[in-house]
């Protein structure tokens, strides 16, 4: 019989102050590491729904909108908003809270595709997703087109596939300029 699991099922929250060695060189919670927070939160949210080990398979577009301070408390909450064979898409939202405003800003969100292996390494079938609400929906067939266009463009842009002059005129109004020596 098919196992299914719901959204809430997979849902992990990871808080954590930021310290002042988390810093870049201009003084904000350098980049790198909240990736590293939010690659432990997809990890999490994925092996919590599969019951399974899991490991990351791609990104998807990290935006760093608003710059993360020392001190603050950063919440990243992570949910499986799609599922395939054996993989997850694990949608995450990283907020940060000022401790004494007790303001809370938006600061990113990113969805991590993980596959879920076996111990020998192979990738195994993951549970099912019970779609509960309308956000849960749009999240999974944003998740489809996703993956879609994503299969597409590869193929488009295969050595094999791709001929440079259909992009002639695709390069006008861009700063670039072709010296390709053939």
């Amino acid at each position: 019989m098919e196992k299914y699991k719901t959204s809430k099922d997979s849902e992990v929250i990871l808080t954590e102050l930021m310290l002042p060695s988390y810093t870049n060189f201009s003084g904000k919670i350098h980049g790198g590491f909240i990736l590293s927070l939010m690659d432990k939160a997809a990890f999490a949210s994925a092996s919590k729904f599969s019951e399974q080990y899991c490991v990351t398979a791609s990104v998807n577009r990290v935006d760093f909108l608003i710059p993360i301070n020392v001190g603050e408390l950063v919440t990243l909450k992570a949910t499986v908003n799609y599922v395939g064979n054996s993989s997850m898409v694990v949608g995450i939202k990283v907020d940060s809270q000022n401790i004494q405003t007790g303001v809370t800003k938006h600061c990113n969100s990113s969805y991590f595709s993980m596959v879920a292996k076996d111990e020998k390494g192979n990738s195994v079938k993951v549970p099912g997703l019970i779609i509960t609400d309308l956000t849960g929906l749009r999240r999974f067939l944003r998740s489809i087109k996703h993956i879609k266009m994503r299969n597409e463009r590869n193929i488009e842009f295969s050595e094999k596939n791709f001929i440079n002059k259909d992009y002639s005129s695709a390069l006008k109004g861009y700063n670039v300029k072709l010296e390709i020596n053939k």
